[in-house]
């Protein structure tokens, strides 16, 4: 009987202790391929302002998300000039069989942080995080890959992987339902933060049938492709999902912003000097 019911007890909790040595496992592969691409960054220009950009995507059951982040940096480094300052995390449905991008955890995020940081000149440069999800009514954003992990990213997580970064000027877009709920712990002279929806309100775009989200699309694919500067991107985006949510009959998510001094002459200084390009098409649709 009690072999019997020490085989039973194997049987349960097998699976389990797969899965945990399977994130165990992949988690010391992240590190390794994020200190990787850290190291390939090109190094730091004294004298002029250069602009670090991370790009975290949460929800892993929908490739949406991923797509938005992996744009992310070919817009970056084709239409702004930023090659090889970008640095993607995603969860997405084929995340498990293709190893090639670190999953989007909190523990990668602050790694990824640290190291932007020792990279970058913190007095001088800039940091912009663009993170992609799913977010709920507390203000939270989903994290998980499916049959590893599922948790969620509080505001105040957020803002203390920053700090204990020491990155003072940032820029933070936050694209998920709800997201406007994150300026109250994010919001300081060093920050800018630009969301795609009010505190109480969701946004839009999201599911297997889109390949892009409503705010997404609006400032990435096509306003961050336009002429002019990240904010007016942003006050374009504002203008292209209201459009589309009146077409479409949708109650209004009001992306908001929120505008630090200090980051804000920042930003300025890098678009001043940014080398703008061709315009980079979306691959996803």
């Amino acid at each position: 009987m009690r072999l019997r019911l020490f085989a039973l007890l194997l049987a349960c909790c097998a699976p389990g202790v797969a899965g945990a040595s399977e994130a165990s496992e992949r988690a010391a592969r992240d590190l390794q391929r994020i200190d990787a691409a850290l190291a390939a960054m090109p190094a730091q220009r004294p004298g002029a302002v250069d602009l670090y950009v991370v790009g975290f995507a949460g929800d892993g059951n929908e490739q949406v998300f991923g797509n938005e982040v992996a744009y992310l940096r070919t817009l970056m480094a084709q239409r702004h000039g930023n090659e090889g300052r970008t640095l993607v995390l995603a969860n997405r449905p084929d995340a498990r069989r293709r190893e090639d991008t670190p999953l989007a955890t909190l523990d990668n995020l602050r790694h990824a942080l640290a190291g932007i940081a020792a990279t970058m000149d913190p007095e001088e440069d800039l940091l912009l995080v663009y993170l992609a999800s799913h977010g709920t009514a507390r203000h939270q954003l989903a994290v998980g890959q499916p049959g590893l992990f599922e948790t969620f990213l509080k505001p105040t997580q957020l803002r203390v992987a920053l700090d204990d970064a020491g990155i003072p000027r940032r820029v933070v877009i936050v694209s998920a339902c709800y997201s406007g709920g994150f300026i109250p712990a994010l919001q300081d002279a060093g920050t800018i933060v630009l969301t795609a929806a009010r505190h109480d309100r969701t946004s839009f775009g999201c599911g297997d049938t889109e390949s892009a989200t409503y705010f997404g699309r609006a400032l990435l694919v096509e306003g961050m492709n336009r002429d002019g500067g990240l904010l007016d991107a942003f006050q374009y985006a504002r203008r292209q999902v209201a459009r589309r949510e009146k077409m479409d009959r949708l109650t209004p998510s009001e992306p908001q912003m929120d505008v630090g001094s200090d980051a804000l002459a920042r930003l300025q200084a890098w678009e001043a000097g940014a080398q703008r390009g061709p315009v980079a098409a979306y691959p996803h649709d």
